[in-house]
């Protein structure tokens, strides 16, 4: 792993970009890797566009702060790629994960990749619908960024989603999610 991995989550209010950053640094963090999630808000509404970052490292980060210049990118709601330049910074080597039914080649073009950059894509949206019933893409797309990063492994992943909604949703939800994150993981193609 490089020395820092930063990542940039580009969701909506309400598709759970904030909460897959925090359940990545988590499983990071359980695997013996230092770590950082944090949000960026405009207007705080359902709907609303939204950033989110992570910086992910097996040294101690003292930095804090934006991030700048992601190897990964995660575009958790497709419709922002018509309204905002998620390539804005991205390394020369730079990830792209979208959520969307469109082939990745296509999305590819859309974006702009250059030929260093690796654009994948999963239909998280119709994952979510199927696992848990309701359009909250983040698991599924997670599951897709820890297949195609390495950063944790699926395992780790899934034990973290297990700790993170423990307390908080019944174990309907809970199967739910880790089928939605498993799913993600198995279903990511590359463009």
């Amino acid at each position: 792993m490089a020395e820092i991995v930063e990542i940039r989550w580009h969701g909506r209010g309400g598709q759970g970009a904030v909460t897959a950053a925090k359940v990545l640094a988590d499983a990071c963090l359980s695997g013996g890797r230092y770590v950082q999630a944090f949000p960026e808000y405009g207007p705080e509404r359902a709907g609303a566009p939204l950033r989110a970052y992570n910086r992910i490292s097996s040294k101690e980060i003292r930095m804090h702060c934006p991030v700048l210049r992601p190897k990964v990118v995660s575009v958790v709601d497709s419709t922002l790629l018509d309204s905002i330049d998620v390539s804005e910074g991205a390394t020369g080597d730079a990830i792209f994960v979208v959520n969307t039914s469109s082939d990745a080649k296509e999305i590819r073009e859309k974006i702009k990749a250059g030929p260093g950059q690796k654009v994948y894509t999963v239909d998280a949206t119709r994952i979510a619908l199927d696992c848990i019933k309701r359009a909250v893409p983040n698991l599924p797309i997670l599951g897709a960024l820890v297949r195609v990063t390495d950063l944790v492994s699926l395992e780790h992943l899934l034990e973290d989603i297990k700790k993170s909604f423990g307390k908080k949703f019944s174990q309907e939800i809970i199967d739910g999610n880790l089928e939605a994150a498993k799913r993600g993981y198995e279903e990511v193609k590359e463009g």
